[in-house]
């Protein structure tokens, strides 16, 4: 199984391996989602915790946010003359987003949470006790 492979990989070297505990957060891809997949990870990598992102919230996901900015950035259009030409491209815009990434600024604040929370609240019809 590819991720499991990919576990191993990182799982096996430095700091990781010796780690006291390691968080991996991951999505719920269907290589890696539910019980089974958590006992067989930490079955081998007693060490590793990992840690489901919620549902449905891929805006979580660091690693869909890189493949929301390589679609926008590199591969759209789709016009490449070839295989080799589009692995050029995309080895150089990975290069050149190491050196030029940063932090996301999410929009959505704490403040902006508790204001919604309580729109919510407000919004419910208040039980009455008998």
């Amino acid at each position: 199984m590819p991720f499991d492979a990919l576990v191993d990989q990182f799982m096996s070297q430095h700091p990781y391996k010796a780690a006291q505990r390691v968080f991996m957060v991951i999505d719920n891809g269907s290589a890696h989602r539910g019980k089974r997949s958590i006992d067989r990870l930490t079955g081998t990598w007693p060490n590793l915790i990992p840690v489901h992102i919620p549902v449905h919230a891929s805006w979580l996901n660091q690693a869909e946010i890189y493949f929301s900015v390589v679609q926008r950035k590199v591969v759209t259009p789709n016009d490449f003359a070839d295989l080799d030409t589009l692995e050029a491209h995309l080895l150089a815009f990975g290069r050149r987003y190491e050196q030029i990434a940063a932090p996301f600024e999410w929009k959505f604040t704490r403040d902006d949470l508790h204001k919604l929370l309580a729109k919510t609240d407000t919004a419910k019809p208040a039980s009455h006790a008998a």
